[in-house]
């Protein structure tokens, strides 16, 4: 299967920059699968199409405002992007430039509110880094650091609160599960009312998912790592769903990654913390969910090869060939945009 397969064109000015001001007015596509049909709604719509009793998964993590600026003792400036938290005050990081930042190299953050000292190089350039501090660390990154904003977003970001969910909670992600942006405090409380059911997982998001698929075959990809767990509570929740009968709807790729990671072939899943590298594309059968609340997702990408697994290849394509049409917006920030795959 070739990766090129997985194109499509995307004219520049729908990649949204800024979010809508209420997050619940996006437009929303529903996909149909069976019936092969399209509807545009808004995004608050989306409790026509739930029922009581469906289980709606969301990812709960938080990102961290993970990207610093800051000056080597030289003067020189230095940017850092921290990845993942290997242990105590060290963390594996992204640093910019690479060449200038050898072991042994030391950096103040925020006018010396934050100290690093690189440690060692990583395989594919990151570093390991050690910091150094008076006071919490998270709460330092919140007054200093900055969101770690998608390559294809060039403006600056005025409220850090638009690029988490409103029921973020477990620090530890580079970049957000973004498919939750539409959901506000007020039509969570809809749904329950409805007795739709909330579940969570915590899948930490890694910057490996804005990395492109390099090779020719989607076969020889292989995907990066993220750590995640999910508590018995949940686990629960899903369970008895799946024994009686009950939908369980994925909000976003990473939920729905966690779920097919740790289902079984009834698609019962059980509390656990781990890590995954699972690759979903067309012809994976999946086991546990039953639909998928997502976004529009970037040309040759792992995300936009997990849909089509899910809907049919050449039913996505055309239903993003229509959302360019009814000029949808893109990605993160959609002005109006997102949509939703029934399986």
């Amino acid at each position: 299967m070739k990766v090129s397969d997985f194109n499509y064109n995307l004219p520049e000015e729908l990649i949204a920059q800024t979010p809508i001001q209420k997050r619940d007015e996006s437009r929303l596509m529903v996909l149909n699968k069976n019936e092969e049909t399209i509807e545009h709604k808004i995004f608050k719509d989306i409790i026509e199409y739930l029922k009581p009793g469906d289980v709606l998964v969301r990812n709960n993590t938080k990102v961290l405002p993970a990207r610093l600026y800051g000056k080597k003792e030289t003067g020189a400036n230095v940017e850092f992007l921290l990845l993942n938290n290997i242990e105590g005050d060290v963390w594996e990081s992204i640093v910019r430039p690479g060449n200038k930042l050898h072991i042994g190299t030391k950096v103040i953050f925020g006018e010396g509110k934050l100290k690093a000292e690189i440690l060692d190089v990583l395989e594919g350039g990151t570093r390991k880094v050690k910091f150094e501090y008076d006071g919490i660390f998270n709460e330092i990154l919140d007054e200093i650091g900055l969101m770690p904003l998608p390559p294809y977003i060039h403006e600056e970001l005025k409220e850090k609160d638009r690029y988490q969910t409103v029921y973020a909670k477990y620090q530890g992600s580079a970049a957000a599960p973004t498919a939750g942006f539409h959901f506000t405090n007020e039509l969570l409380k809809e749904l329950e009312e409805k007795g739709i059911i909330i579940a969570n997982v915590t899948l930490h998001v890694g910057i490996g998912t804005f990395r492109p698929v390099k090779e020719e075959t989607v076969e020889a990809h292989k995907m990066h790592s993220e750590h995640f767990y999910i508590k018995k509570e949940d686990v629960n929740k899903i369970n008895n769903a799946k024994k009686e009968g009950r939908r369980v709807i994925a909000v976003g790729t990473t939920s729905c990654r966690v779920l097919e990671s740790i289902a079984d072939e009834n698609g019962m899943v059980k509390e656990i913390e781990e890590d995954t590298e699972i690759f979903i594309y067309p012809g994976y059968k999946f086991k546990c969910i039953d639909g998928l609340i997502t976004n529009f997702h970037l040309p040759q990408s792992t995300l936009l090869m997990l849909v089509s697994a899910l809907a049919g290849k050449d039913f996505i394509m055309k239903a993003y060939e229509e959302a360019v049409e009814e000029h949808y917006r893109f990605f993160s920030f959609r002005r109006r945009n997102d949509n939703r795959m029934s399986k």
